[in-house]
């Protein structure tokens, strides 16, 4: 099985018709909705869209995205397209780092040279990896995606293929959030015997959407409201979810025509999700949303991205052992405080085979964009001694 190397590249007619598409934009009415919590702020959206249309730079943010070795292979019959840089020191780890939504690979750009190169930022050349970034299949340029029933556990068998049989790793260490953190746990529970380890920065049972998450009383000293968050996401936040679960498609031609609703759908989600307190640029410049936007925009990807939730629930995951812990692999959890579900130490205790567990009092849900420093450090520190 064999990579080829990729040149991201989007056609100049694809952006023409983006800008025209924006300056034909016709926003809802908005009103009493300073806060964002009727959803999407039309004012603060207009200034993204009209940043989008006059000061946004794709071609600028195309050759940042292009100093990384970019490569596809066809696994399963899936087209993945992924990153590899390999490391600069005398003992690299291999590592697959897995992204979630509404995530691109672009969320890890600003960790891959510090863990692939680590003296290029002040680091120790022992601590290098051979990083691998793919995109999910169906998201960004792991496209087209047009088979059924690829889900976070069918993803893990094809991350396998990948790092074993396209890279040649025997043995490689797995990270990841969002639906990274699962595919990373099904690497755990599944492959165990592959990896080095597993770091996550979201902890979730591989059953999330099957339902037993931890009860309330799992929950100890020093995690006061931990379950509440979690609860008021299920509550308050969780409506995409329900929408991407059922009826992915449905939306999916709204957002395909539109960028602005685009804009919309997913910009949110930054503002809610992150560390940001309410300003969304204070975690992510105008440029880094436009960027995972036209991404999302250029490859037309939203639909296939959205039924990555349909095909998860629509296709249940199963045990593929009954060992405890569920995810036997060296386990390492960095939990940012301000992420959209917290999960009690005690119950991750006897889920994972937990190795390392840290609490970081900054950083939400986008840990590689909000927090990479700490989150590389949190990376090296763990698998240092299995080196």
């Amino acid at each position: 099985m064999k990579k080829e190397a990729f040149t991201v590249a989007i056609p100049e007619a694809t952006l023409v018709d983006l800008k025209q598409r924006l300056k034909r934009t016709r926003l809802a009415a908005d009103f009493a909705n300073d806060g964002w919590q009727y959803g999407t702020n039309a004012a603060y959206l207009k200034k993204l869209l009209e940043y989008w249309i006059d000061g946004y730079d794709w071609r600028r943010a195309e050759r940042e995205i292009n100093s990384f070795h970019h490569y596809t292979a066809r696994i399963e019959g899936v087209p993945i397209h992924f990153i590899h840089e390999p490391g600069k020191g005398p003992r690299p780890i291999p590592i697959v780092m897995s992204h979630g939504w509404p995530w691109t690979f672009y969320d890890f750009h600003k960790v891959i040279g510090p863990l692939s190169d680590p003296a290029a930022f002040g680091g120790d050349p022992a601590d290098a990896f051979d990083v691998v970034v793919p995109s999910l299949p169906g998201y960004g340029f792991s496209t087209p995606l047009t088979a059924t029933g690829i889900n976070f556990w069918r993803t893990a068998d094809m991350w396998v293929t990948l790092m074993r049989d396209v890279l040649g790793y025997p043995k490689f260490a797995a990270q990841g959030g969002d639906w990274g953190a699962l595919v990373s746990a099904q690497l755990g529970h599944k492959y165990a015997e592959l990896l080095h380890g597993v770091h996550i920065h979201l902890l979730a049972p591989l059953t999330t959407f099957q339902g037993g998450m931890p009860d309330r009383s799992l929950y100890g000293p020093g995690e006061e409201g931990w379950h509440e968050r979690t609860m008021k996401f299920f509550f308050d936040g969780s409506g995409y979810s329900a929408i991407q679960l059922t009826r992915p498609q449905t939306i999916a031609h709204a957002l395909n025509d539109s960028p602005a609703g685009l804009c919309s759908w997913l910009v949110e989600k930054r503002r809610a999700w992150s560390d940001c307190h309410g300003d969304v640029e204070s975690r992510f410049t105008r440029d880094e949303l436009l960027t995972t936007m036209t991404i999302y925009w250029a490859t037309q990807r939203y639909g296939t991205s959205a039924r990555y939730y349909y095909e998860t629930i629509h296709n249940p995951w199963k045990p593929s052992h009954d060992r405890h812990p569920v995810v036997q692999a060296p386990t390492a959890a960095a939990v940012f405080l301000n992420e959209i579900v917290l999960m009690p130490r005690r119950w991750a205790e006897s889920y994972y085979n937990l190795k390392r567990w840290t609490v970081y009092d900054s950083g939400g849900h986008f840990a590689p964009m909000e927090e990479p420093d700490k989150l590389v450090e949190d990376i090296r520190a763990f698998f240092r001694p299995m080196r």
